[in-house]
């Protein structure tokens, strides 16, 4: 039994955040078709908006790569970081046993199993928006503050799109 068990997606987010001492925002949106309509919903960039990605090393363990909106992940970069010749992003339904989240609403808080995080090095410095475990929900956070709250690893993982 977890922690969070029995809670629902923007429970267990919120729990998790409040254990960490990090200070989110959850919202409601609307549904977007792009990026740049989910920043403009928003008010922000599409930098700024956050993807939480769910990856499969070869040992069956996961790590979190979070990839600003406009990047994409370099596999040679991640395999270069952790030291392995082989990643994936697994299918749906592995991501969603890995982390107890459906696509379009993982993030590392609240996961199911605490996989370690890794931030790509264009994220600090800023205020972001990111899933928030439920479909319909975003979460602001300060990407500094969330660093420090998974004592995650910053690196540069990612190529523009």
């Amino acid at each position: 039994m977890t922690a969070f068990e029995g809670l629902t997606g923007v429970e267990r987010v919120r729990a998790d955040a409040a254990a960490r001492s990090l200070d989110i925002d959850v919202i409601e949106r609307p549904a977007a078709r792009s990026l740049e309509e989910a920043a403009e919903l928003l008010g922000i960039t599409p930098a700024d908006i956050v993807k939480s990605l769910v990856v499969k090393k070869s040992d069956d363990t996961y790590v979190f790569a979070l990839v600003p909106g406009g990047r994409k992940i370099s596999w040679p970069k991640l395999r270069a970081l952790l030291s392995v010749n082989k990643l994936q992003l697994p299918d749906a339904s592995l991501a969603l046993a890995a982390t107890g989240y459906e696509r379009g609403t993982i993030t590392p808080l609240g996961s199911t199993t605490p996989w370690p995080v890794i931030v790509d090095a264009t994220i600090p410095g800023r205020r972001v928006s990111m899933g928030a475990g439920e479909h319909g929900r975003s979460l602001f956070v300060d990407a500094d503050a969330l660093v420090r709250a998974f004592d995650a690893t910053v690196a540069d993982i990612t190529d523009p799109e």
